[in-house]
C-alpha cells in the first residue's frame, strides 16, 4: 500500500543546509524532547517529540506528500521516526545523519552542544 520513494533514507547536514538556502519546500522535523529543543534548535524546525509522535501524527497529515527531514541529537531517534513515518505512508521522509550534534560541528559551530 505504501508509495515507493526514490529518496535515500538518510541525508546529510550539508544537504539540509543547502535545502534551506534554496528555500526548498520541505519540513524539518525535530523529534527530540521539549527540554532539548529549548536548549538548542535549528532555525525553522518543527518540534514533535518522538515520545508524542503516535498521538500527534495527524499534525503531519498536511505534509504527507512533502519532503520531510527528521533530526534528533545524534540521528538514532530520528532514524526510528523516519522508518515509522515511511511505514505510515509518508513517502518522502529522510533522516538527517548525525543529528543536531553534526549540524553544530559542520554547519553552525556557534551552537551549544550537549
Amino acid at each position: 500500500m505504501s508509495e515507493e520513494t526514490s529518496l535515500p533514507i538518510e541525508t546529510t547536514c550539508l544537504d539540509v543546509n543547502n535545502l534551506q538556502k534554496e528555500n526548498a519546500d520541505f519540513l524539518l522535523l525535530d523529534c527530540r524532547e521539549q527540554n532539548e529543543f529549548d536548549l538548542v534548535r535549528i532555525e525553522g524546525s518543527t518540534l514533535i517529540p518522538m515520545s508524542e509522535l503516535q498521538d500527534r501524527v495527524g499534525e503531519l497529515e498536511p505534509h504527507r506528500q512533502r519532503h520531510i527531514v527528521v533530526h534528533c541529537h545524534h540521528g538514532g531517534r530520528s532514524m526510528r521516526v523516519t522508518q515509522w513515518l515511511r511505514q505510515q505512508g509518508f513517502p518522502k521522509v529522510q533522516n538527517m545523519a548525525g543529528g543536531i550534534n553534526a549540524w553544530a560541528q559542520d554547519i553552525d559551530p556557534s551552537m551549544p552542544t550537549y
